[in-house]
């Protein structure tokens, strides 16, 4: 067999190999087989990383540059990630399985995270405040936080990284990239478009690896001052405590359980592919995934046939073909887990309507697939309602009136994100209100935006991405006291 490609990690603007001289196999979810191989960083690959991310904040060549001047370096790294759209896609697809129909759209959308937030760059102002001292002026300035470990996940790699790094760069921070150990590969080829658009050496650093091994020493190194994480909420949490003892700020975007709710007056066709759309694009791998489809039951059972009759119609098979709407899971670990449970919805009672197993097919291969799934009948304390799957499976539980359907969404400890279906305006209005989710969406789904601000309630994390909200969660406020006085004030008595 052909040696398998190395891939380095990048620190102070160039590769390096790990410290301990290890590498790791990265997997085509596809084929089933190893592909490349990831430096598995330790420690000390985080230390220099954070070593360089720290002489990078104060080198004037980063430090000096004014916010607008920022800003025509996040521009110019848009333009290299538009122009490379279509190679960064397809090595997602080769490292995580996701279609390419959904990759390469991410890819080419993600380029506008870093125009819009280049715009934005010398839009954030302080103020001069009307302060109730005499003979005194008084302003603020935003400034950056400092070094910041931004840990993304493996199902969209680059886009999500756009949601962290064009805030983070913008507001003048430095930092330090851990993506997941089974989808480095195209972050480390973004960090040759991040050194030609031009970044001084340190303000872009990627280590690879494993959580505990090399994501852990960078969580809690004494010079990180934010932790940005998209991951499960076990691992947000522990993230979130190991920030806490160094009293770092956090950011964090985790799981979701979240509910796509179908009214009687909805339009059924349109609301079929929504919920479609909401659970097998992505082969449900994604923190918003609809999985769970609460159904009024004056149509429940017309809608519910349509459904599966639109469900079988899916094309399995390679995630590189354009045809293909249903691809392979990410990892090993995740497959397994996607089938076990669809051994625990059958288990609690629930009626298997679709699929419910592994997908043997000629055009799936070796590869990790399992079958696009619904499940009905099912009640919403079912482990299969409360539990994030993360996979393609759909449990479809029935309501009556509004105030029961509300009741059943909130009912979760996940707040990601919902869909309402209805013909309704004072649904599409009212209804949002009381769903406690980040993010609603009315007659449509799974729509994210670089403007729009995204996050969750609950669980489903802390902060908000995207918008600009997310360049605040970058900076901090300093407060700046110039007294004008002739003389100065009693020095024992406060001003």
């Amino acid at each position: 067999m052909a040696e398998l490609e190395k891939l380095a990690m990048y620190v102070n603007g160039g590769r390096v190999e790990p410290v301990s001289g290890e590498y790791f196999e990265s997997f085509n979810p596809f084929t089933g087989k190893p592909w490349a191989m990831v430096g598995r960083g330790g420690e000390a690959d985080a230390n220099r990383a954070v070593e360089a991310a720290k002489s990078a904040l104060e080198n004037p060549e980063w430090r000096d540059l004014n916010a607008t001047q920022r800003g025509h370096l996040l521009r110019r790294l848009g333009d290299l990630a538009a122009e490379h759209s279509e190679r960064l896609g397809a090595l997602e697809v080769k490292d995580n399985g996701k279609l390419i129909a959904e990759m390469g759209m991410q890819c080419q959308y993600l380029p506008q995270w870093y125009y819009y937030f280049a715009g934005l760059a010398d839009k954030i102002e302080g103020a001069v405040l009307p302060i109730d001292k005499p003979a005194t002026f008084t302003y603020t300035l935003q400034e950056p936080l400092g070094v910041c470990a931004l840990i993304t996940p493996w199902n969209s790699p680059l886009l999500l990284l756009a949601w962290k790094l064009a805030p983070a760069l913008a507001a003048g921070n430095t930092v330090v990239v851990k993506p997941s150990e089974f989808t480095s590969a195209s972050t480390l080829a973004f960090a040759d478009l991040v050194e030609e658009a031009g970044f001084p050496k340190g303000v872009f650093n990627v280590i690879t690896g494993f959580g505990k091994e090399v994501g852990e020493p960078l969580v809690v190194h004494p010079d990180v001052a934010k932790v940005a994480f998209t991951g499960g909420v076990l691992s947000g949490s522990h993230v979130y405590q190991q920030a806490a003892a160094g009293l770092k700020k956090v950011g964090l975007e985790l799981g979701g359980k979240s509910p796509n709710i179908v009214f009687d007056d909805c339009n059924m066709e349109n609301a079929v592919k929504g919920a479609i759309s909401g659970i097998f694009a992505a082969t449900g791998q994604t923190c918003i995934a609809g999985s769970r489809l609460l159904v009024q039951k004056s149509i429940h059972d017309e809608f519910v046939e349509k459904l599966v009759d639109f469900a079988k119609t899916a094309k399995i098979g390679d995630p590189m073909a354009n045809e293909t709407q249903v691809g392979p899971v990410t990892t090993m670990p995740q497959y397994e887990k996607i089938l076990s449970y669809m051994d625990v919805a059958r288990e609690d009672g629930a009626e298997c309507l679709l699929g419910g197993g592994k997908a043997e097919l000629p055009e799936c291969g070796d590869g990790w697939f399992v079958q696009p799934t619904i499940f009905a009948g099912v009640n919403n304390k079912m482990r299969i309602a409360q539990e994030e799957v993360f996979g393609p499976v759909l449990s479809i539980i029935p309501f009556g009136d509004e105030d029961e359907a509300v009741a059943i969404a909130n009912d979760v400890l996940y707040g990601l994100a919902s869909g309402i279906w209805t013909s309704d305006i004072r649904r599409a209005i009212e209804i949002p209100k009381l769903i406690k989710s980040g993010t609603v969406w009315v007659n449509m789904y799974r729509a994210v935006s670089y403007v729009a601000p995204f996050g969750g309630y609950k669980q489903s994390g802390l902060g908000r991405e995207s918008g600009q909200q997310a360049i605040q969660e970058y900076q901090q406020t300093k407060t700046v006291w110039i007294s004008t006085a002739a003389e100065t004030p009693n020095p024992f008595v406060m001003g």
